[in-house]
């Protein structure tokens, strides 16, 4: 059972933090891939959750809940120069952790950028505090000033983090199958220049989740594929997109963030009250939810191409993502408690029954059609895969997987985001653990069969504006 793959060899300490449904997923495969051994590795966790599979893998756990009060003091007798602290948690800063880490020599990943908890529904924060885009500037600004540190790899699961790479192959493959003449893109600018050629106008990171658990949700129950808390955190942020060139509608509930990169807006409502038409290739037209994710506006930025100091190209980037069945149930029985987390949750894992999560980015504007490239990976192709893992949980492990792969080659790269990266390196490390990985032309647009009974805003002149994607 599972994929033996050396990937890189690990001597120093390391420390997971969290031990949900992704922590103890990579575990396991942190043993195969890196040479670590148990006596290696310590979990610091908040909960008991997850310990009898600590003791079965022989690793000691520690159930400390990590505070901006206590963190240094509980991290610093475990981790030291050459040592790795892989974040797997919610509701702890990644910035403070970065801090912690870069003086002292030790190595970081996650897979996703956290503030410490409460600030995601303070309403005393205006909501581009409350933004990714917010959490992502400040990263950034700490990283101008510690250009050469040891290496923090953020937001580097499956979305954000993968899907970047996932960017990066979709493009290369318009381009061989559309028989552009062109070299490898070696620095920003240029893969900047080559979605501009391909007249990529929309990119969405287009995922659906069809896993189906027995016993199914309950009244009073919220379900997921991964974190429940995570999934509710970042779903009461603000929709976030990144605002393409082309975009000629500005939504009546849009905000600018007036500082940064100005790659990307949000809208005044939450993710998981925001849907927008999308496609995958086994689902077809879908309507999704718009969650923020660091990937909206890290991609944008990466992909603006500028001349003489002005944008003239940057195309709209967003997340759409159709969860499985029964959190689409959790959902909607959380609006209509007007957010308030129902008493029971579970993350759905042993019980999982079929499904699969196809996972992938569709890039849209090219006259050929619409293409969409990823990972179809089924719950039966996780479990041949990796233990404790569901097919969710393993595309996220896959982008750990990648990232910590680069990063032991480059250990003194400072923050690091996964779009400047070798997604070479990153796609050879995770591609194992994806199941079929494939790219889709398709026909689609979000003006197809849309129904003329009812007036609703349109631009029938450019299928690509996001008034066509929203949904109002």
């Amino acid at each position: 059972m599972g994929v033996s793959r050396r990937l890189g060899s690990f001597t120093g300490r390391v420390v997971v933090l969290g031990f949900g449904s992704i922590g103890q997923a990579v575990l396991p495969l942190l043993f195969d891939s890196f040479g670590i051994a148990p006596s290696q590795v310590r979990i610091v966790t908040a909960s008991h959750d997850g310990a009898g599979i600590a003791r079965a893998l022989g690793v000691e756990l520690r159930v400390q809940p990590l505070t901006q009060a206590n963190h240094e003091a509980v991290l610093a007798p475990l981790l030291g120069a050459g040592d790795l602290l892989l974040n797997v948690s919610v509701d702890v800063a990644t910035l403070a952790l970065v801090r912690f880490c870069q003086p002292r020599g030790v190595l970081y990943l996650d897979a996703c950028c956290e503030p410490w908890a409460g600030r995601y529904v303070d309403p005393e924060l205006p909501p581009t505090q409350r933004s990714n885009h917010a959490l992502r500037e400040e990263m950034l600004a700490f990283r101008r000033e510690n250009p050469r540190a040891p290496t923090a790899c953020i937001t580097q699961g499956a979305n954000p983090g993968l899907v970047s790479c996932f960017v990066k192959e979709a493009l290369l493959h318009m381009a061989a199958e559309l028989r552009l003449d062109l070299a490898p893109p070696a620095s920003r600018e240029q893969w900047a220049a080559l979605a501009h050629r391909l007249d990529v106008k929309v990119i969405h990171i287009a995922e659906r989740d069809t896993q189906v658990a027995e016993p199914r949700k309950r009244r009073g129950e919220f379900i997921n594929t991964w974190s429940v808390d995570g999934f509710v955190d970042e779903g009461l942020q603000p929709s976030e997109l990144g605002w393409g060139t082309h975009e000629r509608h500005w939504p009546a509930d849009a905000l600018r963030h007036g500082y940064g990169s100005d790659a990307a807006i949000l809208l005044n409502r939450p993710g998981i009250a925001t849907r927008v038409r999308s496609w995958t290739p086994l689902q077809g037209a879908m309507q999704a939810f718009l969650v923020t994710h660091g990937e909206s506006v890290s991609i944008p930025d990466y992909l603006t191409l500028r001349e003489n100091g002005a944008v003239v190209y940057r195309p709209t980037v967003h997340y759409a993502y159709h969860p499985c069945d029964d959190t689409v149930a959790s959902l909607h029985e959380l609006a209509g408690r007007n957010w308030q987390l129902q008493p029971r949750q579970r993350i759905i894992r042993d019980e999982i029954v079929e499904g699969m999560d196809e996972l992938g980015v569709l890039l849209m504007g090219n006259r050929r059609g619409v293409y969409w490239y990823g990972s179809r990976l089924t719950i039966a192709q996780a479990r041949a895969l990796a233990p404790w893992n569901n097919a969710t949980s393993l595309q996220v492990v896959a982008g750990l997987l990648g990232a910590l792969t680069w990063a032991l080659r480059h250990p003194d790269r400072g923050v690091v985001e996964a779009d400047e990266m070798d997604h070479e390196v990153m796609m050879d490390a995770a591609r194992p653990y994806l199941g079929e990985v494939v790219g889709v032309w398709g026909d689609w647009t979000p003006l197809a069969g849309r129904t003329r009974l009812f007036p609703e805003p349109r631009d029938a002149d450019d299928p690509w504006q996001f008034l066509n994607f929203r949904v109002t």
